[in-house]
């Protein structure tokens, strides 16, 4: 059987083309997918061949998905065919066929799937919040306002968080982060930034943050925001380092704790307080949507084809405004 898949067959060149489904057996999973979200990020990154990803093509990237089973190995015990699932590391393709454990059923009828589709990125960044272990009412900071640092605005507002400062480049990113429970939006390259951050906390600075650009200067900014003794969770992967760090007067003097965040960084079977499996973090965002706790539809930019993959991918290498939330509609496909 042949599926619709996207792949990177080169720098800066993605193509719709045919591929082989894999045989289902065992602990395996077949979902025809409904929707796949792009990470802007992780997948230019790789299309561009940076640092900390492989040179290697072709590549086939979509870690993030909706859609429903169609077919199950003999071991295959959490799901049924018909069940709708969240896909966890699996590709752009019209059916993905995965572990049974990379799978996530949606209870929830009430969830949309266009809102579904982002719950495996949302994840991602409730994994780095919960690391900072935030009591209520220290102060947080998110620099880099794309999927994860979008995601990590509300987790840390929920987690009560205050004030929840949101930081960058982008006016209209600052202002979605504002709509979605950030009190203070600013940009990084004012001249009064950190003078601004140091009075809306009242001179203490910032307990916890999430750094989710994985730029050394974004790096940098954080540790000369932080409060003393204050947390740095490092969701962002970083692929350029670019400015020096003073890592004794910015991080030993004053007792900073850097935290990686990196998602494989999760216990694997069983979760414990502030380190949860990925299966669990996806059921808690799934309840907290069928709750109206957290928005994902202001996020969503635009919904595409598959077959539009060429020009997209290529506008997000070329483009500094690429929208956020792109989905790909594999319904019709």
């Amino acid at each position: 059987m042949l599926t619709k898949t996207i792949a990177f067959t080169g720098i800066k060149t993605a193509e719709l083309i045919d591929t082989e489904v894999r045989q289902v057996e065992g602990n395996l999973v077949k979902v025809k997918m409904e929707y796949t979200v792009i990470s802007g990020g992780t997948e230019k990154a790789n299309l561009l061949g940076m640092n900390n990803t492989s040179k290697i093509f072709p590549k086939f990237l979509g870690y993030c998905g909706v859609g429903f089973v169609t077919e199950i190995g003999d071991k295959v015990q959490s799901v049924s065919v018909g069940d709708r699932v969240l896909v966890y590391h699996g590709i752009h393709t019209q059916y993905n066929v995965v572990p049974e454990n990379d799978v996530t059923k949606v209870e929830y009828d009430k969830v949309d799937s266009l809102d579904a589709a982002f719950v495996v990125i949302a994840s991602m960044g409730l994994g780095g919040v919960r690391k900072l272990e935030v009591e209520l009412g220290e102060s947080a900071m998110v620099i880099g306002l794309g999927l994860l640092g979008i995601f990590s605005v509300q987790f840390l507002r929920l987690s009560g968080a205050y004030p929840v400062i949101a930081v960058d480049l982008d006016a209209k990113r600052r202002e979605l982060a504002l709509k979605l429970g950030a009190d203070f939006a600013f940009d990084p390259m004012d001249a009064d930034f950190t003078k601004k951050v140091k009075e809306v906390t009242k001179g203490k600075g910032i307990n916890a943050t999430v750094e989710v650009t994985g730029a050394a200067t974004a790096m940098k900014t954080a540790l000369e925001c932080a409060s003393y003794m204050g947390r740095v969770s490092l969701l962002g992967c970083t692929r350029v380092s670019d400015c020096a760090i003073d890592y004794y007067s910015q991080v030993h003097t004053p007792g900073i704790k850097i935290i990686g965040a990196h998602n494989f960084v999760r216990p694997k079977t069983e979760s414990y307080p502030h380190h949860w499996t990925h299966q669990d973090d996806c059921k808690a965002i799934l309840g907290l949507l069928a709750a109206d706790r957290i928005a994902v539809r202001p996020i969503v930019s635009r919904v595409v084809s598959p077959e539009q993959a060429p020009q997209i991918y290529t506008e997000l290498c070329e483009s500094k405004e690429f929208p956020m939330g792109t989905v790909f509609d594999w319904r019709n496909i």
